[in-house]
């Protein structure tokens, strides 16, 4: 169900806080003419990003997609909010990929995390 096809089956590492987070909820329309292509040049443009840390995906089978992305500090947030070429994907997603979206935005204070061996 995921655009995601190489997203790792685990979380991302739980940080040193305090540190950031961009939570985006989705749900698509029906015309994704040009989605794949642009979130995938998303996902490797963010890693330019200085202080950016990782991303989540998640979709649920009804259509809910939930992306996480986690930022150092509050520059690299703006710095990706403000990119040029992502605020043109955020126009074409507002345009044609989504019939709704949530962001939601904010600091960590406590993380933690587990892996079994």
């Amino acid at each position: 169900m995921s655009d995601h096809p190489h997203a790792p089956v685990a979380p991302v590492e739980a940080f040193e806080p305090p540190y950031y987070v961009a939570v985006f909820s989705t749900v698509r329309t029906e015309e994704q003419t040009g989605y794949r292509e642009t979130d995938a040049r998303m996902e490797d443009l963010v890693k330019e990003i200085p202080g950016y840390l990782g991303m989540d995906h998640a979709q649920t089978p009804g259509g809910l997609g939930i992306t996480v992305g986690y930022f150092r500090d509050a520059d690299a947030l703006t710095a990706w909010r403000t990119h040029a070429e992502h605020r043109a994907a955020q126009r074409r997603g507002r345009a044609e990929w989504y019939r709704s979206y949530t962001l939601h935005v904010a600091k960590v204070e406590r993380s933690h995390g587990f892996t079994r061996d």
